[in-house]
């Protein structure tokens, strides 16, 4: 059986990635200590900002404007959203792999967890 499926490219490992982009971002940062990672959290503002500006461009809701974005767009703020929250992760602890693993866990423990009856308590994460 011939299957044409496209396959997906091999995916780059995630945290080495963002280690990597850290690691760029620490050698050239303005400022030091807690004010970089300040900033890095705020950067995601910022970037949040941007995914609504590409919707609002994606769907034309601004008259004026009308469409200036696609959905294109949208997925790479979304995406760029992503990292920077990654890496401001990164910056406020070397062990980020492992805290977004465990957080990870616990919301899809709770998210997926089967409604328990009214009367039995439901233990809480």
């Amino acid at each position: 059986m011939n299957d044409h499926t496209p396959q997906a490219p091999p995916s780059p490992d995630l945290w080495a990635t963002i280690d990597t982009l850290w690691e760029w971002l620490d050698s050239h940062r303005p400022v030091e200590g807690r004010e970089d990672a300040l900033l890095r959290i705020l950067k995601l503002s910022e970037e949040v900002g941007e995914v609504a500006q590409a919707v609002i461009g994606a769907t034309g809701q601004n008259p004026r404007k009308g469409v200036t974005h696609t959905w294109d767009d949208v997925q790479s703020e979304l995406c760029d959203v992503v990292i920077t929250a990654l890496v401001a992760l990164r910056t406020l602890t070397p062990e980020a792999r492992e805290v977004f693993a465990r957080h990870l866990e616990r919301v899809t423990r709770r998210s997926t967890a089967r409604s328990a009856p009214a009367d039995v308590p439901r233990p809480s994460l």
